[in-house]
């Protein structure tokens, strides 16, 4: 062996001349360096600057893929050097505009190619809002690690059942079961707070970077006056958290003037009416309000009532709080909604889904007359025990009216304070800011117009614009130790539909269709031909559905026919099917628009016999 290659100085051959330490080439990296320990490879000096600066780059990224333009989707990237952690993954309810779609979702194709570096999901509570989407989305992103509260946890699991039966065991869960809890995540420091809400297990989270420290409380209210064990949260602690700190702060209270419900007060109405109520007493709620469910059936067994609990997801979020011990009560008070015919009366309450006029939601089968076992009666006390989501007024106000014209005694917020919501107002989000005092401040999980009504509260208590940042979905923002800006270009967050089963965010077209459908109704052109020159056989069969009553228009009928027989009639041979349906769809769409001022959908068929 040669004498040099046992020499701890001697340095492998480059472009094939042998070298010594002290004639090695100034751009070669030591082979001390670390990157030579690690790999045993040469690297360059360039190639090393290169990695470095991937490695060192100091910019946190911040992406809402949801809930910066509506109220719902909520759903939020923090990206920092190859890691990514997700707060909430949550559903948006339809539009009216937008009919047969189930629920919207976040759109996640940001997300393509970069599941692999998704760290975890943190879930700050169990509302629909937050946690819908996750069966759709955790599926489609690899099943990266999920956290949250007990409830939290369970909610989805449940959810992931009814998505596809058999599949929560292969959630990866971590659960968060005290506030001292720090969780390591790629390079994200994840620590959480408690927080006052409509929902057991609310819990906001604090993510601390090189770059700065996010706090995002998830939806939050300021409680004046806690129920019985519950403490007041004090949010001053995260004042002292490591600058620059970012407040994400939930903006759905930001317009609210009127002074918060204390919950002792909404429970003591709710007892009242209770005690008062000559015949079954109906409560329409959300099903994930645990809290007043138990309180409900607490003053059910002081007034000797029973209780029956309808609609699939009440009955499954009251089993998954009884299985953690979050529910306790006499389960002799508790009976089958079948039964209820069974008990006078002013013995009966009803709890149940549908106060946001849901179709298939207890209350709208019942006011529809389809319930099987519930029929209202003048006698019924009906209570709204809830608030209305932003975008189902109309449909709440139509429910309301029905069930007034069924029931004597309906109670809402605007007759009682039967609801404390869980979310704040104007001067308790002054509060927290002079709490909190962060470096930055970013209104979320709003319209638009109410994020920018936060970021007006700010400035009322001196923040300056260049600490204000109001995200649409998709801004991309960056913080740096020292700076924080939205760039101009934006991530894709284009609506994603589920309808049914179906899955797509390219619904523009159909949904389109449905509109005109509803809208403006549809005319079938039915033309059956024979022969080489593809004669009609008969006159052409018009179908009309949702546009006018043909009987009572047969000066249009007959305008119609006309037209067709004329299309036929001057068509090139050979016949060309797909053109003649193209000219009936134009010629017909237009004639039909000169006489009725309408454009129903207009769907030729040709039959060849």
């Amino acid at each position: 062996m040669n004498k040099k290659t046992t020499n701890k100085n001697y340095i492998p051959q480059t472009r094939g001349k042998k070298t010594t330490r002290s004639t090695a080439p100034k751009r070669e990296v030591k082979p001390t360096h670390k990157l030579y320990k690690k790999t045993g490879k040469r690297v360059n000096d360039s190639a090393l600057k290169i990695r470095t600066r991937k490695i060192r780059s100091n910019k946190l990224r911040v992406i809402p893929l949801g809930g910066c333009e509506e109220v719902g989707r909520n759903m939020t990237v923090f990206e920092y050097d190859n890691d990514i952690v997700i707060v909430d993954m949550g559903i948006q309810f339809p539009e009216e505009d937008q009919p047969g779609i189930s629920y919207i979702i976040p759109n996640t194709s940001y997300l393509q190619g970069k599941e692999k570096s998704i760290r975890g999901v943190i879930f700050t509570h169990g509302h629909l809002d937050h946690i819908g989407a996750a069966p759709i989305l955790l599926e489609k992103l690899g099943n990266p690690l999920i956290v949250g509260g007990k409830l939290t946890l369970q909610m989805i699991k449940a959810r992931q059942e009814d998505y596809k039966r058999n599949t929560s065991k292969n959630l990866k869960t971590r659960e968060v079961d005290s506030y001292n809890y720090t969780l390591k995540l790629g390079k994200f420091k994840v620590k959480f707070f408690p927080v006052s809400h409509s929902i057991m297990d609310s819990m906001g989270v604090i993510i601390e970077t090189p770059a700065g420290t996010i706090i995002h409380p998830g939806d939050w209210t300021l409680e004046h006056d806690p129920m019985g064990k519950k403490q007041r949260v004090d949010y001053r602690n995260l004042a002292r958290l490591k600058k620059p700190t970012i407040l994400m702060l939930e903006s759905l209270g930001a317009t609210n003037t009127k002074p918060p419900i204390p919950e002792k007060e909404m429970y003591k109405n709710i007892e009242n009416i209770i005690r008062k109520a000559p015949g079954r007493v109906i409560i329409g709620t959300f099903s994930s309000m645990i809290e007043r469910i138990k309180v409900v059936l607490e003053m059910a067994e002081k007034y000797k009532r029973k209780v029956a609990v309808d609609g699939f997801s009440m009955k499954t979020n009251i089993e998954i709080a009884k299985k953690l011990g979050y529910v306790k009560f006499n389960l002799k008070n508790l009976i089958d909604v079948k039964s209820i015919s069974n008990y006078p009366d002013n013995k009966i309450i009803v709890i149940g889904t549908g106060a946001q006029g849901e179709e298939n939601a207890v209350l709208s089968r019942i006011v529809n007359g389809v319930h099987r076992f519930i029929k209202f009666k003048k006698s019924d006390t009906v209570i709204f025990s809830s608030s209305v989501i932003p975008g189902n007024e109309r449909t709440v106000q139509h429910l309301k009216d029905l069930i007034y014209r069924q029931v004597d005694n309906v109670i809402h917020s605007e007759i009682m304070d039967v609801h404390a919501s869980g979310h704040s107002t104007k001067e308790d989000y002054k509060k927290v800011l002079k709490s909190i005092r962060p470096t930055y401040f970013v209104p979320v999980y709003a319209n638009h117009y109410m994020l920018k009504e936060a970021a007006k509260l700010a400035r009322e208590i001196g923040y300056k614009d260049k600490n204000i940042l109001v995200p649409d979905n998709g801004s991309i923002m960056e913080f740096t130790p020292k700076t924080a800006k939205i760039q101009t270009k934006k991530v894709v967050t284009d609506p994603v539909m589920v309808d049914g089963l179906g899955v797509s965010n390219l619904q523009n077209i159909v949904l389109r269709d449905r509109q005109i459908l509803a809208e403006e109704g549809m005319v079938v052109v039915i033309a059956t031909l024979k022969g080489k020159k593809a004669k009609l056989i008969q006159n052409p069969d018009i179908i009309s559905r949702g546009f006018v009553y043909l009987k009572e228009n047969k000066e249009l009928l007959d305008g119609i026919r006309k037209k067709v027989r004329k299309i036929i009639e001057t068509h090139p041979e050979p016949l060309d099917a797909d053109f003649v349906k193209n000219k009936i769809r134009n010629d017909i769409g237009q004639f039909l628009f000169s006489k009725t001022g309408k454009r129903p959908m207009v769907l030729p068929v040709v039959i060849e016999v």
